[in-house]
């Protein structure tokens, strides 16, 4: 069934036309128009889920017809919509399936991102981590989490799990791992960051990298897996 699409998109105004652009400029829009698809995402005013027309999207995001579709064409292939010919667009769920799947596939990458970096980081990296997770509870402990607590939460988990898929040396993984964090974001963008899920999201980091730490691989693959199991959980309202 399809949803209705008046409570899912929100109009921006005006649609600027375009007279003709060449093949960077082309290319520049595209990007743009990809870009304004998936912030529209992560923010909501495309809910997941969705099935919008072309027209809705040039009207909501501000962008020509042309540069929009080789935008989709792009997404498709990635896996955050469908085109259907003549009928409209259909963004993926936040379903179980979806949630499944994309955690799933982490703990095949991570797992073994885990066990490279409990045998190749440098003791340096894995104690400048492990301090500024503990800097962080320290700071939510005593005053909350503040102000900009939910920017810091979002660096630090980009950065732990960034530098856990760097130490594997493969384009191709970095690559399929930031678009797993995509769909992550996608499936966590209506649940609530409450203080006891922050903490305890920093604490399973900190057992991973303490592992690694001690040059524990198996126990850092295992406390990664354990994370992001809990992770899923989490997602799934379990």
């Amino acid at each position: 069934m399809r949803k209705s699409t008046r409570k899912q998109v929100r109009s921006k105004g005006a649609v600027p036309t375009s007279s003709g652009p060449n093949v960077a400029e082309a290319t520049l829009l595209s990007g743009t128009a990809y870009k304004l698809i998936m912030d529209a995402l992560f923010s909501g005013r495309i809910q997941t889920g969705a099935f919008v027309s072309q027209g809705e999207l040039v009207e909501l995001l501000g962008v020509p017809i042309q540069p929009l579709r080789d935008a989709l064409r792009v997404l498709e292939v990635e896996g955050y919509v469908t085109i259907h010919p003549r009928a409209g667009i259909e963004f993926v769920s936040a379903d179980i399936e979806l949630i499944r799947s994309t955690y799933q596939f982490r703990t095949i990458i991570e797992c073994a991102a885990a066990r490279n970096y409990a045998e190749k980081a440098p003791v340096e990296n894995i104690n400048a981590l492990l301090a500024d997770h503990l800097a962080f509870i320290d700071d939510i402990e005593k005053s909350g989490i503040g102000k900009n607590g939910l920017m810091r939460l979002h660096e630090i988990e980009m950065k732990f799990h960034g530098d856990l898929i760097r130490i594997l040396g493969n384009p191709l993984v970095e690559s399929t791992e930031r678009r797993l964090q995509n769909y992550t974001s996608l499936i966590l963008t209506d649940r609530p960051e409450t203080i006891p899920l922050i903490l305890r999201t920093l604490r399973e980091h900190i057992k991973v990298l303490e592992a690694c730490r001690d040059r524990n691989v198996d126990l850092a693959a295992a406390e990664m897996a354990a994370h992001l199991t809990l992770a899923m959980h989490r997602a799934m309202g379990l």
